[in-house]
C-alpha cells in the first residue's frame, strides 16, 4: 500500500507539471482573470479540466482485481483490471474554481471517456467521475480564493466517494472489496494532495497577474501624474510628444505614437526617422481604430509601412477619446509579434482610458477657468473647490480599476460645471434643466459615498416645462449635503420632489440630516447668517431671487428640528394667461 501511495504522488508529479506548463498559456491566464467567464470561455474551461481528467486516468496504474498486481502504466484494461488514478483532480478543481457548469460538465466527459476503457471498475469509475463534479461544484464560492485545506478535503472526499461507489457498482463485490482496500486509502490521499499542488500552482498564475496588475498599476500613476499637465490645455503636437516621451521612458517600448484623427501628433522611439510629426496618417489599421472606436493589433503587413527596412514588426493601437469622441490614437510598436500579449493589450487600454480621462479632465478645468473668467455673481451658486477637487480625485482612483465609472462621474462633472456656467448668461431655464444639473449634482455624490447616501426622486414629468431661475435647486441640495448631513456617517437619505398640486408647482429639498436650529431658520430667509459651518448666503440668495421674480408665495418654507431632518420647499402658483418672464 505505501508503494502504491508513493507511485500515485510520482504520477500527481507529472499531473502538477503539466498543468504548470498549461497555466502559462494565454488562454488560461485571460481565462481565470476573469470575475465571470463567457460562453466560449465557458467551453474552453470545460475542455481545459476535462483534459485533466483524462491525463489523470492516462497516468494511472493498472491493478488486476484478482492478482492484486499493478502494472507501471495504464494501457489497454482486461476485464479484470481496473486503474488506481489521479483523474478526480482535474474535475475538483474545475468544480472549485469554474463552479457546477465546468465542473459538471468536466467531469461528464472525463467520465465517458472512463468508461470507454472498460475493466472491472469502468461504470462505477464513470459514475464516481461525474459525482466528483457534482461534490466539487458544491464547494464553489464565486469570487472567494479556495483555501488549501478545502482542496484537500474537496480531492479527498470525491476520491472516497468513488470508493464507495466501487464497491456499489463492481462486481463480484469480493473483487471489489479487496481492490479498494489495496488502493482506497492511497488514492484519498494522493488525490488529496495533488489538488492541493494545482490549486497552488493556478493560485501562483493569478498571483503573478495580480503582481503584473500591481506594476502596471503603479507605472500607470506616475505616468498620469506625470502627464496631466501637458493634457490640461488639450491633444496637440507638444503635449503629444512630451506624453509618448514619458511613456517610452517608463515602459522601456520599442516605441509610442499618437495621432489625432488625420496626422501622426509625436512618434518616440525607432522608427522615428520616418515617422514623424505632422505626416498624415496612412495605414488603414489606425483609421479602423478610429472608425470603429475599438483597439487594433497589426503585423508588419497590415502596416504597411514606406520605409522597407522599419524596425517595427508588430502595433497595437488604441482609441482616445473626448466626451465619448474619437479625436485620435495611442499606438505601441513593437519589433516581435510575440508581443501582441494580452498584457500589453491590457496595458495600452488602460493608458489609452487614463489619457482620454485627463483630457477630459483638462477640459472640465477649462470649463471652470471660464467660469471664474466669467465672474458670475453672488446670486448664482459657485463651485465649491473641495468639492472639485475630491471629485477629480475620486475620478483618478477609478480610471485604471473601474474607467466606466470615472468616464460616468466626468461626464456627470462636465454637465454639472456647463450648467453653472451657462448660468452666468441666462435669466431663465426650465424644471427639466435644473433637475438635470441637480442629478449630475448628487451622481458624483453618490458615487463618492456609495455606503452613506441614498437619493430618492418623486417627479411629475408633466410640470418639468415649467420655467425658474438658474441654479435654484442645487444650492438647497448643496446644503442639505454639506450641512445636514456633515456629522452622519450613513443612512442619509435626500429626497427631491417636484409635484402638480391644485396652487401650482410643488418643489422640496428633503434629508434625515441634523436639522436647523429654528433661531437660525428666522434669519436665513432675511439675511446672511454668521456661521462656523457657512454663512447662509446660497439659501438666502435663492429666497431672494424667488421674491423678486415670483413674489411672497413662494418664497422658501423650512420644516426643521434639531436631529429631525429639514424639508425646504417652495410652491410656485399658477398664473394662468400672465407671462412670468421676460427674457
Amino acid at each position: 500500500m505505501f508503494e502504491l501511495l508513493i507511485t500515485l504522488v510520482e504520477r500527481v508529479g507529472i499531473i502538477v507539471t503539466i498543468a504548470f506548463v498549461l497555466t502559462r498559456l494565454r488562454f488560461f491566464r485571460k481565462m481565470f482573470y476573469q470575475d465571470q467567464l463567457n460562453r466560449q470561455q465557458t467551453l474552453t474551461a470545460i475542455m481545459f479540466f476535462a483534459f485533466f481528467g483524462i491525463i489523470g486516468t492516462y497516468t494511472g496504474l493498472n491493478v488486476n482485481t484478482e492478482s492484486l498486481q499493478f502494472n507501471r502504466w495504464a494501457t489497454e484494461l482486461m476485464t479484470e483490471e481496473a486503474i488506481a488514478n489521479s483523474r478526480v483532480i482535474g474535475i475538483v478543481i474545475a468544480g472549485l474554481l469554474g463552479g457546477p457548469k465546468v465542473g459538471i460538465w468536466a467531469g461528464v466527459i472525463a467520465g465517458a471517456h472512463r468508461f470507454t476503457l472498460g475493466g472491472f471498475t469502468g461504470i462505477a469509475c464513470g459514475v464516481a467521475t461525474m459525482i466528483a463534479g457534482v461534490i466539487s461544484s458544491l464547494f464553489y464560492r464565486k469570487n472567494k480564493r479556495i483555501k488549501l485545506k478545502t482542496a484537500f478535503f474537496v480531492g479527498a472526499f470525491a476520491e472516497a466517494v468513488q470508493m464507495l461507489v466501487i464497491v456499489a457498482l463492481a462486481r463480484p463485490i469480493e473483487q471489489a472489496w479487496a481492490l479498494v482496500n489495496l488502493i482506497g486509502l492511497p488514492m484519498i490521499l494522493a488525490n488529496g494532495i495533488g489538488s492541493v499542488l494545482v490549486l497552488l500552482v493556478i493560485k501562483s498564475v493569478l498571483k503573478e497577474e495580480e503582481k503584473a496588475g500591481a506594476v502596471q498599476a503603479q507605472k500607470t500613476l506616475r505616468i498620469a501624474d506625470q502627464t496631466l499637465v501637458y493634457l490640461r490645455n488639450g491633444l496637440h503636437i507638444e503635449a503629444a510628444d512630451a506624453v509618448c516621451r514619458i511613456i517610452h521612458k517608463e515602459l522601456n517600448t520599442s516605441a509610442v505614437s499618437i495621432t489625432n484623427k488625420t496626422e501622426i501628433l509625436a512618434h518616440i522611439g525607432l522608427g522615428h526617422d520616418h515617422h514623424q510629426q505632422e505626416n498624415p496618417i496612412q495605414t488603414k489599421i489606425t483609421v479602423d481604430a478610429i472608425e470603429t472606436g475599438k483597439i487594433q493589433m497589426a503585423t508588419a503587413e497590415a502596416i504597411h509601412c514606406t520605409n522597407a527596412d522599419c524596425p517595427l514588426e508588430a502595433v497595437i493601437i488604441a482609441p482616445l477619446k473626448e466626451r465619448g469622441e474619437i479625436i485620435g490614437t495611442l499606438k505601441f510598436y513593437f519589433q516581435s509579434e510575440n508581443d501582441l500579449t494580452n498584457v500589453n493589450m491590457e496595458l495600452i487600454s488602460g493608458l489609452s482610458s487614463m489619457i482620454s480621462h485627463q483630457l477630459e479632465i483638462g477640459q472640465a478645468e477649462r470649463v471652470y477657468q471660464l467660469a471664474k473668467e466669467a465672474e458670475i455673481k453672488a446670486l448664482q451658486a459657485q463651485i465649491h473647490p473641495h468639492f472639485l477637487f475630491n471629485t477629480l480625485n475620486t475620478i483618478v482612483s477609478l480610471v485604471r480599476l473601474h474607467p466606466v465609472k470615472a468616464r460616468k462621474m466626468l461626464i456627470s462633472l462636465s454637465h454639472f460645471i456647463r450648467q453653472n456656467l451657462s448660468a452666468a448668461t441666462q435669466k431663465i431655464t426650465t424644471l427639466e434643466q435644473e433637475l438635470k444639473q441637480v442629478q449630475a449634482y448628487l451622481s458624483l455624490y453618490e458615487e463618492r459615498f456609495k455606503d452613506k447616501l441614498t437619493v430618492k426622486y418623486v417627479i411629475d414629468e408633466e410640470v418639468l416645462s415649467e420655467i425658474i431661475p438658474p441654479l435654484t435647486l442645487q444650492p438647497i441640495v448643496e446644503n442639505a449635503v454639506m450641512h445636514g448631513f456633515k456629522d452622519k456617517d450613513s443612512d442619509c437619505i435626500l429626497e427631491v420632489r417636484i409635484k402638480k398640486q391644485q396652487k401650482g408647482v410643488y418643489i422640496g429639498i428633503k434629508d434625515n440630516g441634523k436639522g436647523i436650529e429654528k433661531e437660525v431658520v428666522n434669519q436665513i430667509r432675511r439675511k446672511p447668517v454668521d456661521s462656523k459651518s457657512g454663512s447662509g448666503l446660497a439659501l438666502y440668495n435663492v429666497n431672494r431671487r424667488l421674491n423678486i421674480l415670483f413674489g411672497e408665495e413662494a418664497l422658501l418654507q423650512i420644516e426643521t428640528g434639531q436631529d429631525e431632518g429639514t424639508n425646504i420647499y417652495f410652491v410656485l402658483a399658477h398664473k394662468e394667461g400672465e407671462e412670468q418672464w421676460v427674457s
